[in-house]
């Protein structure tokens, strides 16, 4: 049978002393980011996984985090992918643990995860209520980057990148536009609404207006079909990659060009969405970095550490065919 490594063998890999992985492994804090680089990757290496039952005997960490979630709802995989990923790479092991559907009997869950003591920290992408003083020692940390029903309230919520958009298809010769919008109940629908009219105002361009619906390709072929004839040369802003492609439909069969007569943007960069005709410029949103930020948040709050630094770019524009400056009218 091949032996398990230990700790001794990834301190002799990382040419550290074995204390310093044991370090490394229990969060302690002082351990230089280039000195836990190097023992997580020999780690790696390795396939060395620290004895969590031993460690938790002579440290009283556990070693272990949880992701907890509402059981009526499914978390976007990405986010929960990232923040695991994240984890591991600091020497953790994650579980995601259900809570119930309603506050009062999520809140009793709550407590129980906490007073079982077997995770140090416990992570939520929904919002918690905070655990109150001295029902337990694990860190309770509620990012609140969707609410219950898993609509985005937090960084996703920027809409700065829709006033992007439409400052380039301006800069392009777009004078008229038109906005077709997601369902108000979603915070990020009424921040991108919000960041449309606010941007027609300050352009000084003309508004079509705001077509109301849902997230449904039938939506953007419906409002784009109630368009008037004259309609053209447009920009259109679409609330995501689906609308947007019911509209590019309804273009197609209306006689009109994308790009040319309509520009037409997108919101979440789906997979396909670089494969239409024409293919369509979006808003890729990072998942899985904000997961990872998110845990990261979590460990440094367990371990004492100041918080990491947000990072940069979660939203990206991705600029393609389906936009471009109006053609030349006679």
């Amino acid at each position: 049978m091949e032996k398990r490594p230990t700790s001794h063998d990834v301190a002799r890999l990382a040419g550290v002393s074995q204390s310093t992985v044991s370090f490394v492994f229990t969060g302690r804090p002082g351990i230089s980011d280039a000195t836990r680089t190097k023992v997580l990757q020999a780690a790696a290496e390795l396939s060395y996984r620290p004895n969590l039952a031993a460690r938790s005997m002579r440290t009283q960490r556990t070693g272990r985090l949880a992701v907890v979630a509402p059981i009526s709802t499914l978390y976007p995989v990405t986010l929960l992918s990232g923040a695991i990923a994240a984890a591991q790479q600091e020497g953790y092991v994650v579980e995601v643990v259900s809570l119930p559907p309603t506050a009062a009997d999520r809140d009793e869950r709550l407590a129980e995860v906490i007073a079982s003591r077997q995770y140090e920290g416990i992570l939520s992408f929904t919002p918690l209520r905070p655990p109150a003083a001295g029902e337990g020692g694990a860190v309770v940390l509620a990012v609140g980057e969707l609410d219950d029903d898993l609509h985005v309230t937090g960084e996703f919520t920027d809409a700065q990148p829709v006033v992007e958009m439409m400052e380039r298809l301006a800069a392009l010769g777009h004078r008229r536009f038109v906005h077709f919008a997601g369902p108000q109940d979603y915070p990020s629908a009424r921040a991108r609404r919000q960041a449309y009219l606010a941007t027609v105002e300050r352009l000084g361009v003309e508004s079509l207006g705001v077509v109301d619906g849902d997230w449904s390709g039938r939506s953007g072929e419906e409002a784009l079909n109630a368009l008037p004839d004259d309609a053209p040369p447009l920009a259109v802003i679409a609330a995501n990659d689906v609308v947007a492609t019911g509209a590019i439909r309804s273009a197609a069969l209306r006689g009109w060009k994308v790009p040319g007569d309509l520009s037409i943007t997108g919101w979440d960069d789906h997979h396909q969405s670089a494969y239409l005709l024409p293919s369509l410029t979006s808003v890729a949103q990072d998942r899985e970095r904000l997961g990872a930020h998110s845990m990261r948040r979590l460990i440094a709050a367990v371990r004492g550490e100041p918080a990491p630094d947000k990072p940069d770019g979660l939203l990206r524009i991705i600029w393609r065919e389906s936009t471009g400056g109006p053609a030349a009218t006679t």
